[in-house]
C-alpha cells in the first residue's frame, strides 16, 4: 500500500484526539487561555453535557484582528515568546486547543483587546475559517463550541452519558477555581449544579468548592527545601474519603494529577489511615520551572520532576510534621456540630410551661444517666472520698485534664481548666502502642528470622535486578533477597513481624511495585500494617474498667504520643468540650 499525506482536516481531527478526548478537555483548555489572558471573571456554561453548547466567557486581555486570525492556526500560541520549552510559565503553550475544538465543533469567537475601540467575531464550521468581522463585545474573549464531535460520530458513541460528562466539566472547572481563589467563576449547566463563586483568598474559595466541614479540619503547612516550596492545606485525618478525588496539587500554578504527589500524600496519611482511605488535601508546589517537565503528555495532565526524591521527601516531610503536631490535640473538632440539645428540652422554665414539677421522677426522665444500683456496672464514678482521686495541679493543668469517670467500660471522662474531654480507652492505647512498636524497630531496626531453607522465587531477569539493586535497603525493612541465577532470587531472610506471610508473593509484589519506584515503601507499608495489628490487639480492650491512676496515666501518655488525637484506622481518640460549649447545650448562652 503507497505511502499518502493525509488530509489536513484528518490530521487536525487526529490532533484533537489526543487534546480534546472529552466535554470537560475543551472545557478546561478554554479556562486555562482565559486564565493565561489575565481574567478575573469567567463564565462557563455548557447544555447536555458539553454536546450541545460549551461557552466560555472571560473579562482577560482580548485579541485583536491578527491574533484571531492566528489563534485557530494549529502550532500558534502567544504563550512562548522566546521559543523555550524548558522555561514555561503559562497553563497552556502548544497552541493546539482551539484548532483542536474547531476541527471537532462549530467554534464562534468574539473578542476585544484591551484599549480596542472595536471586537472582532470569527467562526470555523467543518475545518473552514470565516472572514474576520467587526463584532460588538466588551473587553474580553468569548468562545462558543456547538455540537462537540458531530463530524466525528466515533469520539462521540463513547461518550458518557450527559449526567457524567456534566459532572466531569464540573470537576473541571472546580480543579482550576482552587488553583485561582483571586478570580471569580461562574459556571452554569442544565444538568446537575452550577455556582457562582465570588474572587477572594483560598480558605473562602475552599469553603466554596469543598464545604465548611472540611476547613474545619484543614491544616496549614508551608516549607521550602532546595528551591522547591509546598504550601498549602491538608485535612486531619477524621476527615478523609474513599478515593483520591479530594486531593488537589498544583505545580506552578498548574493543575496536574501526578502518581509522585498522590503516592507522597499516601505515605504521609499512611500512619493515620486505613489502607482503603484516603487523605483531603489542596497544594501547592512552586519550584523554577526548569526542573520540572510539564510537556510530557498532551493534556498537560502529567509532570516530570528533575529531581523526584526532593519533592517526594518534602511533602512527606511538610504533611507529616503538620499532621503530628496538630494530632496531639482533639482530632474532631467537627463532632460539637452532632450534638444538639434534646428535642423534649423544654425552652424555659417548667412554671413558664405550664408544667407541674412537683411529682417528677428522676429515675423515668430520659437524662438518668445510670445511677440506679442494675446500671453501676456500665458507670465508674469517684464518688466516695475514698475512692476520688484526687488530682495534682498538674494533672487539673493538663491538655487532657484529670480522669473523672470510666462509662460503659471504654470511655474516659476527664475534666480540664475549662472543659471536659472524652477518651476512647481503646482506640487512644492502640495509637500509643502503635508508637512505642515503630519506635523500638527505628531504635534497633526490623526484627528478622532466618528461614530453615531458603525460598526461591522465580522471577524475570528484569525483576531479578530490580530487587538485586534494592536489596541493602530491603534488609534494613527485614527482608534479605539475593540473585539466584539469572531468573529467580533466594529469599533467606524474613521479618519476623510478617511470620506466616506468602512470601514467594510478596517478593514478586514487590518486584513489580520496585519496577514502579515504589517496592521499598510497599513493604515498610505492609510492616506498618502489621504493627498497627499488633498495637489494636494488644491494647485496653472495651468492657475493661481501669483503676484512676491508669486512667491518669494514659491520658499523659496520650499528651506526649505524637498523633495521639487519632487511632491507626483514622477514627478520633477523643473528642474536647469546651465550657462554653456545654453551656450552650443546656441554653445557658
Amino acid at each position: 500500500m503507497p505511502v499518502r499525506r493525509l488530509d489536513p482536516l484528518l490530521i487536525d481531527r487526529i490532533a484533537a484526539g489526543e487534546v480534546i478526548e472529552r466535554p470537560a478537555a475543551a472545557v478546561k483548555e478554554l479556562v486555562e487561555n482565559a486564565l493565561d489572558a489575565g481574567a478575573r471573571r469567567i463564565e462557563v456554561a455548557i447544555s447536555a453535557g458539553g454536546r450541545d453548547l460549551i461557552r466560555v466567557a472571560d473579562d482577560g486581555s482580548g485579541m485583536d484582528a491578527a491574533d484571531l486570525a492566528l489563534a485557530v492556526e494549529r502550532h500558534a500560541t502567544s504563550k512562548l515568546p522566546d521559543g523555550d520549552l524548558s522555561a514555561i510559565g503559562t497553563l497552556g503553550f502548544r497552541g493546539e486547543a482551539l484548532p483542536s475544538i474547531a476541527s471537532v465543533s462549530r467554534l464562534e469567537i468574539r473578542t476585544r483587546a484591551r484599549g480596542a475601540g472595536e471586537a472582532f467575531q470569527l467562526t470555523v464550521e467543518d475545518g473552514v475559517k470565516s472572514e474576520i468581522a467587526p463584532s460588538s463585545h466588551p473587553l474580553g474573549t468569548r468562545i462558543e463550541a456547538r455540537a462537540l464531535f458531530a463530524a466525528t460520530p466515533a469520539r462521540l458513541k463513547f461518550l458518557k452519558t450527559d449526567r457524567a460528562e456534566a459532572q466531569a466539566c464540573h470537576d473541571a472547572v472546580l480543579r482550576l477555581a482552587l488553583g485561582r481563589p483571586e478570580a471569580r467563576f461562574v459556571y452554569a449547566t442544565d444538568i446537575g449544579s452550577g455556582f457562582d463563586w465570588p474572587g477572594g483568598d483560598l480558605r473562602e474559595r475552599l469553603r466554596q468548592a469543598l464545604g465548611a466541614e472540611f476547613l474545619a479540619s484543614a491544616l496549614e503547612i508551608d516549607e521550602t527545601r532546595e528551591g522547591v516550596r509546598i504550601a498549602g492545606l491538608i485535612a486531619a485525618p477524621t476527615f478523609n474519603k474513599p478515593n483520591g478525588l479530594s486531593q488537589f496539587a498544583y505545580v506552578n500554578g498548574r493543575a496536574a494529577r501526578d502518581k509522585l504527589i498522590a503516592g507522597a500524600l499516601r505515605a504521609a496519611y499512611l500512619d493515620y489511615l486505613p489502607r482503603e482511605r484516603h487523605g483531603a488535601a489542596v497544594l501547592f508546589l512552586s519550584l523554577d520551572p526548569r526542573e520540572v517537565d510539564v510537556n510530557v503528555h498532551p493534556a498537560k495532565a502529567e509532570v516530570r520532576f528533575r529531581d523526584a526524591a526532593l519533592v517526594r521527601g518534602l511533602i512527606v516531610g511538610a504533611v507529616k510534621r503538620a499532621l503530628e503536631g496538630a494530632l496531639r490535640r482533639a482530632a474532631a473538632p467537627q463532632a460539637l456540630s452532632s450534638l444538639t440539645a434534646p428535642a423534649w428540652m423544654p425552652r424555659g422554665s417548667m412554671a413558664q410551661r405550664g408544667l407541674a414539677p412537683q411529682r417528677w421522677d428522676w429515675r423515668a426522665s430520659p437524662a438518668n444517666p445510670g445511677l440506679s444500683e442494675p446500671a453501676q456496672a456500665a458507670f465508674t464514678a469517684f464518688d466516695a472520698p475514698s475512692a476520688r482521686p484526687e488530682a495534682a495541679p498538674a494533672e487539673s493543668d493538663a491538655p487532657l485534664g484529670a480522669a473523672r469517670a470510666q462509662l460503659h467500660g471504654n470511655y474516659i471522662v476527664a475534666q480540664t481548666r475549662d472543659g471536659m474531654v472524652i477518651v476512647d480507652s481503646h482506640a487512644a492505647h492502640e495509637r500509643i502502642v502503635y508508637e512505642r512498636l515503630k519506635r523500638q524497630r527505628e531504635a534497633s531496626g526490623v526484627e528478622r528470622q532466618i528461614l530453615l531453607t531458603p525460598l526461591v522465587v522465580d522471577l524475570a531477569p528484569a525483576a531479578v535486578a530490580a530487587l538485586s539493586e534494592a536489596a541493602p535497603i530491603l534488609a534494613r525493612l527485614g527482608l534479605v533477597v539475593e540473585p539466584f541465577g539469572p531468573g529467580a532470587v533466594l529469599v533467606r531472610e524474613t521479618p519476623s513481624l510478617l511470620a506466616g506471610a506468602d512470601f514467594a508473593a510478596l517478593t514478586r509484589d514487590l518486584a513489580d511495585t520496585l519496577r514502579a519506584e515504589d517496592g521499598a515503601e510497599a513493604l515498610e507499608r505492609k510492616l506498618d500494617h502489621r504493627l498497627a495489628t499488633i498495637a489494636c490487639h494488644h491494647s485496653v480492650r472495651s468492657g475493661r474498667h481501669l483503676k484512676p491512676e491508669e486512667m491518669n496515666g494514659l491520658l499523659r501518655e496520650m499528651e506526649a504520643t505524637p498523633g495521639a488525637g487519632v487511632c491507626n484506622h483514622g477514627r478520633p481518640t477523643y473528642v474536647e468540650l469546651k465550657l462554653a460549649d456545654i453551656e450552650k447545650l443546656f441554653a445557658r448562652r
